[in-house]
């Protein structure tokens, strides 16, 4: 059925296509042929097209020569770790359909001529809702999380400048850092794999002892990649405020998933991560800062040209100009009023999280790395003495989890896990939570391990 479906929008996009490339009000003779004959093999299409469906080997299952059509989100309930809260709403892939084509957006792009003072589409009007989301001042869509942290970077930091990140920070947050000929140092996580505030104190002291200066920039997760651990930014932030430092709080697993107030937090900083956590496609991000600091990570550009004596002063250089265009764009406006909403029920989703952790916990050996209780969806598991356990025995040896999982419509899982692995049930409904804490009680018994 799926694949059917798929079929009978391909046929839709072939429509559009004879469209494009005719006069207006003019289709010849030998298109309108064409479009009937397309439009009764869509009709068709349709017409067998229901929940009980078989695959006759009549529908596609390639898009254009070796690109295949992904149906993991329809077919399987999806426990990917990074993929959960960017999963599309309707409303962002329908705009993918309408606004795909490069420059899309640049429809009504009038002076100034920049991104964020389009109005149709309401780019402007997005860019003010989403500071006043985040409680911040100003905020510019940017190029993925990681374009995010390259921003602040290249406006704040000069050659070995020293930033303090976490031990569990993610890797392009450490390579934009570089990137500057800057040094990062690290924080340690405590012993519940937690960065604290004392713990920032401590190594600001030992940089300032060793250096005889402050670190430039202190950049902290709220939420780690690798645990899925709170850690605690609102006392960083206090300690960075003491010491003067500036504070980038980087929120690619809470803006867009969980309430973020940026005020209350006291960043001077907020970087998030669209197609993480704002249901929107890739590459997407958020960078977002007070008025502090709006005049140098948003600054424009004052240099004229030597010979023709340009300017394009009305341009941001840390931002390269215009960042983020069409139809990914477009797909975050479309999809910012359901995340606006959906903040509101973190509570909800922390929940499921904690229920489902409760029902893996009662297969014998099964433990859970991340801190207890949840207090996120992401969770990092060991099955050291369960699953793997099998998986040594097995012929198809630790792919045997994934195989078992897959079989019942589960993925996300990575080929091969069995000793230790992450899963995200962010988004997930009630059903399906239940149905994904049986599945795992129903593969633990199939193999003879203990369940209470």
């Amino acid at each position: 059925m799926i694949y059917d479906l798929y079929k009978a929008m391909f046929y839709l996009e072939d429509l559009r296509e004879i469209l494009r490339k005719n006069t207006p009000f003019n289709l010849d003779e030998k298109d309108k042929k064409e479009f009937n004959k397309i439009l009764k093999e869509t009709i068709q299409t349709l017409d067998k097209l229901n929940l009980e469906s078989i695959d006759d080997g009549s529908s596609i299952r390639y898009i254009s020569d070796k690109i295949e059509i992904r149906t993991r989100e329809e077919e399987f309930i999806n426990i990917d770790p990074i993929q959960a809260g960017g999963r599309l709403t309707p409303e962002a892939r329908k705009v993918l359909i309408s606004y795909g084509d490069g420059y899309s957006v640049c429809d009504n792009c009038f002076k100034p001529f920049r991104l964020d003072c389009i109005k149709k589409p309401p780019i402007q009007e997005f860019i003010s809702e989403l500071a006043e989301f985040l409680n911040m001042d100003d905020v510019r869509v940017v190029r993925g999380a990681r374009n995010g942290f390259q921003i602040v970077a290249n406006a704040l930091l000069n050659k070995n400048d020293i930033v303090l990140i976490s031990s569990l920070s993610h890797y392009t947050l450490a390579l934009s850092i570089e990137s500057m000929g800057a040094v990062w140092k690290e924080i340690p996580a405590g012993k519940n794999n937690v960065v604290t505030a004392e713990e920032t104190a401590k190594k600001i002291e030992k940089v300032k002892e060793e250096t005889g200066k402050l670190p430039k920039l202190v950049a902290i997760d709220h939420i780690d990649y690798n645990y899925g651990n709170e850690h605690d930014v609102y006392g960083i932030s206090r300690v960075c405020k003491d010491y003067e430092i500036p504070f980038l709080y980087n929120g690619a697993y809470t803006v867009g998933i969980m309430p973020v107030d940026g005020k209350k937090i006291g960043s001077d900083f907020i970087v998030g991560s669209g197609h993480k956590s704002m249901a929107s496609p890739a590459p997407t991000g958020v960078l977002a800062t007070t008025d502090e600091f709006k005049d140098v990570v948003f600054k424009t550009t004052k240099q004229k040209g030597d010979i023709t004596g340009r300017k394009f002063g009305i341009k941001e250089p840390y931002l390269l100009g215009c960042t983020v265009m069409g139809a990914p764009l477009v797909a975050m406006i479309a999809s910012f009023p359901k995340v606006k909403e959906r903040v509101k029920n973190w509570n909800e989703e922390i929940k499921k999280s904690n229920f489902f952790i409760s029902e893996f916990l009662k297969i014998k050996g099964n433990k859970v790395s991340s801190e207890l209780p949840r207090k996120h969806t992401l969770t990092r598991v060991d099955t050291n003495e369960s699953f793997d356990k099998i998986a040594k025995k097995h012929k198809r040896k630790g792919f045997f989890l994934y195989d078992e999982l897959n079989a019942r419509k589960i993925t996300g899982l990575f080929p091969g896990s069995s000793k230790n692995f992450k899963l995200n049930t962010y988004g997930l409904n009630w059903d399906q939570i239940k149905y994904l804490s049986s599945s795992f009680i129903d593969i633990a018994e199939k193999y003879g391990l203990d369940v209470e």
